[in-house]
């Protein structure tokens, strides 16, 4: 009896060391990855894999703004939850099932010297200079698949520090809650959340940021996706015409004066 019990203590500790090393380099690689692509820092306050289950739990997730900038804050995101395709991941693809983001604060700042936070984004820079993100990052950014995206979006704030001083201040209780599908590579999820941000508030007229050259990028996947109800049942109901009508309305303003697991 003694020698089982002690047998089932050193496979505790053995699959808890597992899983602890485990869930390390899968965070250093994830901070890792989210910099290749967004070209700005990440860091998070935990990572959890299921050892059984290809599900894994992400919390506390910051990504930074760069030097220059008096906030250091750019996106909060309290939780990201994904469901992966562990046979296309050991094959060098990163196939999601789902995904679920959870972003409670996006933050565009203009520093005092008139430069925007949200300028220092690769996929912004790309559409700038009429590339394709991918471009720059050849042979860098791993292959991506989502087949499907729930993207929830709280509060979007804009903080001016453009005049000296204390900066003006204005927030956008945008409450966005929407599911999104098929999307190909890290740069359209990085675009999507962008353009979702800040299409129902006026800081792209503000800052006469190109939203809308940004949201051609990612119009079809934009387009086709549906507005997730707050009851329990989950009710969606199509959005298709509300996002295109958005942003031509906000580029108008702009021209005047931017893991195998069960599917569902």
């Amino acid at each position: 009896m003694k020698k089982l019990l002690v047998v089932l203590v050193i496979l505790v500790v053995v699959v808890a060391g597992l899983s602890f090393g485990k869930n390390m380099i899968a965070k250093i690689a994830v901070e890792r990855g989210v910099e290749m692509i967004t070209g700005l820092q990440l860091r998070m306050a935990g990572l959890n894999i299921g050892i059984l289950k290809t599900l894994v739990n992400i919390d506390g997730l910051v990504l930074y703004n760069p030097k220059g900038f008096e906030d250091r804050v750019m996106v909060d995101m309290p939780n990201i939850y994904v469901d992966y395709d562990l046979p296309a991941i050991l094959k060098g693809k990163v196939h999601l099932y789902n995904m679920k983001i959870n972003l409670r604060e996006f933050i565009v700042v203009k520093n005092k010297d008139g430069k925007l936070n949200i300028d220092s984004l690769k996929v912004v820079q790309a559409q700038k200079e009429g590339k394709k993100p991918q471009e720059k990052d050849k042979g860098k950014a791993p292959q991506m698949q989502i087949d499907n995206l729930e993207l929830k979006i709280g509060k979007v704030i804009y903080k001016d520090y453009s005049a000296g001083g204390k900066p003006s201040v204005r927030e956008f209780n945008v409450n966005i809650n929407e599911k999104y599908t098929n999307i190909k590579d890290p740069y359209s999820l990085v675009s999507i959340i962008v353009v979702r941000a800040l299409m129902n508030t006026a800081i792209a007229s503000l800052t006469n940021f190109d939203l809308g050259g940004l949201s051609n990028t990612v119009t079809g996947t934009l387009s086709n996706a549906t507005r997730l109800a707050a009851d329990t049942a989950g009710k969606a109901t199509r959005i298709v015409g509300e996002t295109s009508k958005a942003v031509t309305e906000t580029a108008g303003k702009i021209i005047n004066l931017p893991f195998g697991g069960k599917r569902e």
